[in-house]
């Protein structure tokens, strides 16, 4: 996965979720609690912190919240 696409995506959309190598469920990212380096992803949990190899994150995708962010109202 690209730095600057994972960032880009985040900013526009304020959260994503995320697949990751090794880690049996999606992680959802937020703008106050993640930060993206060259090389890795930390997520600032409410008991610690994750972090991950950026090249782990297998798939990416907007978390939709409402039938309205699916355009199905």
């Amino acid at each position: 996965m690209d730095a600057k696409t994972l960032q880009s995506e985040l900013e526009e959309a304020g959260e994503l979720m995320v697949a990751v190598e090794e880690i049996d469920a999606p992680l959802e990212l937020h703008l106050h609690d993640t930060e993206i380096g060259d090389d890795s992803v930390t997520l600032q949990l409410s008991d610690g912190t994750l972090s991950f190899r950026l090249d782990a994150v297998t798939a990416h995708w907007k978390h939709y919240h409402s039938l309205a962010d699916y355009a199905l109202e």
